[in-house]
């Protein structure tokens, strides 16, 4: 079967998309707006770019019920900060919660039952319950569309990371400890960790290590 995505409802392609780019992990990100209300949420569009610098992105959609921006995106913009929090299989439920549609002066903290921790470069507070941490200015951020199914990728530069010290050894992060779940299609999700396997890049004849 062969399809094209501008033959589909935005809704159709959505799904189409979801199911086909996967898993994908989530970047549970906290952000203020300029009065300086907090305000958390998940992103199943989430990725890294680069190393030096170091870059990250995610890609939150338009509302699909007015088209409107999603009140991460406006914070962003008007203060140029935020944090990414991992998340762990631990807090996950909650994590959900913070997806609900709150009016914008709505604290996803309190309503979803996260404890606030101070960053240490940027104004947003981390999620306490998470045990890595991407503290980022923003780098640029892209628009695509203006309707319902349109979005945009948000670029930002860590400045600072923090990683619990039981995660953290010879310069790796214990993925087992972390317990790191992420995104499929529609309301499932799934755990890191159920199921690894090892496979070492190959080398050419004559590469060096």
């Amino acid at each position: 079967m062969e399809i094209k995505p501008d033959t589909l409802a935005w809704k159709d392609a959505y799904k189409l998309l979801i199911g086909s780019v996967l898993p994908r992990p989530i970047a549970f990100v906290s952000t203020l707006n300029e009065d300086g209300e907090a305000n958390l949420a998940p992103f199943s569009f989430f990725t890294g770019i680069c190393a030096d610098p170091m870059l990250v992105c995610f890609a939150p959609m338009l509302r699909g019920t007015d088209g409107s921006k999603k009140d991460t995106l406006s914070n962003i913009e008007q203060t140029k900060e935020f944090v990414i929090n991992v998340v762990s299989e631990e807090f996950v439920e909650r994590m959900n919660n913070t997806a609900i549609e709150y009016p914008s002066d709505v604290d996803e903290f309190e309503a979803a039952g996260f404890e606030k921790e101070p960053s240490v470069s940027v104004r947003p507070p981390r999620v306490k319950e998470s045990k890595v941490h991407l503290e980022c200015s923003l780098h640029e951020v892209l628009h695509f569309g203006d309707e319902p199914g349109a979005g945009s990728l948000v670029i930002g530069k860590v400045n600072r990371v923090n990683i619990r010290d039981e995660l953290y050894a010879d310069g790796r992060i214990d993925t087992e400890k972390l317990n790191p779940i992420g995104r499929l299609a529609g309301p499932s999700y799934t755990k890191a960790i159920a199921e690894t396997f090892t496979l070492e890049r190959k080398k050419r004849p004559g590469e060096l290590k």
